[in-house]
């Protein structure tokens, strides 16, 4: 009897289960509806002008952007065009500098009339790259006596010198050059520092100083 009781109460719940099934399935159903029925509703004429004009306005904005990006790389090509060529040719004076320090170090040449030639024609040749540079808006970058400035110079070393204000650039070691507004290469420079010598003497002064004033 007992297990007879068990399945009528079985069965008895089933149906409520079914009902509550039903009912989500139904409510589902109601919200996809209703929400068809939002996406399927038609805009009014003034509606669609507005969108209309949303999206030509869109479309105008991005082709604006689009042909003012073409024109800055338009500009940009014709002004700057031979920027790489310009940069790897900057060797050809590297390597005439070399060859003339190379030359007027020759124990050999030194103090001779074939060496003055040679230099001549090396320095005429340096004179004519410059020259053709310059017509191209190519030009070195002025080092000497000039303040270091991050933007332009690159300090390779550091020197001794007490007639110039530290920072001051007193060697240049390779030449850097502009292409127009544009930096083809840093100048590679040494600037100058104070004495060791006197730093220390300065600091140990400032140091007597602050001791004397401290007794006080």
């Amino acid at each position: 009897m007992e297990k007879e009781d068990l399945k009528k109460e079985e069965e008895n719940n089933k149906p409520e289960e079914k009902n509550l099934d039903t009912k989500e399935n139904n409510s589902k159903n109601n919200s996809e509806n209703l929400e068809d029925k939002e996406q399927k509703k038609e805009l009014s004429p003034e509606e669609e002008i507005d969108n209309l004009k949303d999206r030509l306005a869109r479309t105008f904005a991005e082709m604006e952007n689009q042909r003012r990006r073409f024109e800055k790389e338009k500009e940009d090509a014709f002004e700057y065009g031979g920027f790489a060529f310009a940069r790897e040719s900057l060797n050809l004076l590297d390597n005439l500098e070399r060859s003339k320090l190379s030359l007027e170090n020759d124990e050999k040449l030194k103090n001779t009339e074939t060496l003055k030639k040679v230099i001549e024609h090396l320095d005429i040749v340096n004179k004519d790259i410059l020259s053709i540079f310059k017509k191209n808006n190519i030009e070195p970058i002025k080092s000497i006596n000039e303040k270091l400035d991050p933007n332009l110079h690159q300090a390779m070393i550091e020197i001794e010198d007490e007639t110039k204000k530290p920072g001051t650039i007193i060697q240049e070691i390779q030449k850097g050059f502009m292409m127009k507004d544009r930096l083809l290469r840093p100048s590679l420079v040494g600037v100058s520092k104070k004495k060791v010598e006197k730093e220390i003497n300065n600091i140990e002064k400032n140091e007597q100083n602050e001791e004397k004033q401290q007794e006080k």
